[in-house]
Order: structure tokens, then C-alpha cells, then sequence
């Protein structure tokens, strides 16, 4: 990539993951094109479809969820592995509004360039619940795609302009209901808000 065009793509990146942030997932992409200094065809040439822009937006945080659940896998218990990844996803779900029917969409979906980056954060997730399930801590009955869709209902809570004072108390509730032996799930200073 040209550097004028790696200029461009940083900067449109940049850009939309304030407006997004700000405005949701539906934000206007010539609203984007223009804070972001560039025409909107210089937005299109970048990113053929919203979905592309959002994948680009979420591919980063997505990564991190699988490294983090790595690390997860060999730092901390079963358990507080599950619960630690589970609050992580939902933060980074959340991060910008209204995209989590989109990750629910993009898991079945394998023409969606968010598909990809969805099931990689599905099986990682899946690794540790799995890993809890066999030490005893989780339930048996419910798997990564249970898992995923709590993921989406977690992060959609917080959307909710009358439910997101009540958001880290519902996590704690289902958190614990995942456990098979849980220890109260304390409310988290970060990620998801209070």
C-alpha cells in the first residue's frame, strides 16, 4: 500500500472508531469520509461495505480476545479464566454500540467479512469453557455457541439505556449460572459499566 493510501486507511480507521463509538454501528460513512479529511469514494476504495469497515474496527479487538484467552489458558483457574474472557468480550461487543447483531449475524453468515474474525473468538472462548467443563467448574450442558449468544445478550444489555445501569449485575448473575461451583462474581471497575 501506497504510503498516502496507508495515511488514508489509518486515519479513516481512526475516525470511525470515535464516530462509531459515539453514534453506533449505523453512523453515517460520509460523516466519516469527511471527518476523517477524505472524499467518500476514498472511503468506499478502503471499505466496499460498512461491514468491511467494521470488521477492520473489530478484527484488532477480536485478536486480542484470542491472545487473551491464550494467556488466560495458562495464568489463571479454569474458572477464572472463563469469567475473566467472558467480561473481556462483552466490553469489546459493546464498545460499539449496536454491532452486536451483526457479530450474531456474521457467525452463520460465511460470506460476512466479519464471519472469520467471529468464529476465531467463538473458539477461543469455546477452549475455555471447555477447559472449565472438564475441571468441573462449568455446566456441561452448554457450549461456544451458547457461549457466543450470552456474549451478544451481555453486550445488547448494555445498549439499553434502561438496563445498562443493571448490565454488571446481570453478568455477574449469568456468569454465575455458567459455574457449577461459582464464587460471587464481583462487579468489574472496567469494561462493562456499572
Amino acid at each position: 500500500m501506497r504510503a498516502d493510501a496507508r495515511k488514508n486507511y489509518d486515519q479513516l480507521l481512526a475516525v470511525a472508531s470515535a464516530v462509531v463509538t459515539e453514534e453506533g454501528a449505523d453512523a453515517s460513512l460520509r460523516d466519516i469520509a469527511r471527518r476523517a479529511g477524505v472524499g467518500l469514494a476514498t472511503l468506499y476504495r478502503h471499505f466496499p461495505t460498512r461491514e468491511a469497515l467494521l470488521e477492520a474496527l473489530l478484527r484488532t479487538g477480536f485478536d486480542e480476545l484470542t491472545t487473551r484467552a491464550d494467556e488466560l489458558e495458562t495464568s489463571s483457574s479454569p474458572e477464572d479464566a472463563l469469567v475473566s474472557w467472558l467480561r473481556d468480550c462483552v466490553a469489546c461487543a459493546h464498545e460499539y454500540r449496536g454491532v452486536t447483531a451483526l457479530m450474531m449475524a456474521a457467525i452463520e453468515d460465511t460470506e460476512s467479512a466479519l464471519h472469520a474474525s467471529c468464529v476465531t473468538m467463538r473458539a477461543a472462548g469455546t477452549r475455555l469453557l471447555t477447559r472449565a467443563q472438564a475441571a468441573g467448574m462449568a455446566r456441561t450442558d452448554i457450549d461456544g455457541t451458547d457461549l457466543f449468544a450470552l456474549i451478544g445478550a451481555l453486550a445488547w444489555l448494555n445498549d439499553q439505556p434502561s438496563l445498562a445501569p443493571r448490565a454488571d449485575h446481570l453478568f455477574g448473575i449469568i456468569a454465575g449460572t455458567i459455574l457449577t461451583n461459582p464464587h460471587p462474581v464481583s462487579p468489574s471497575s472496567e469494561g462493562v459499566d456499572q
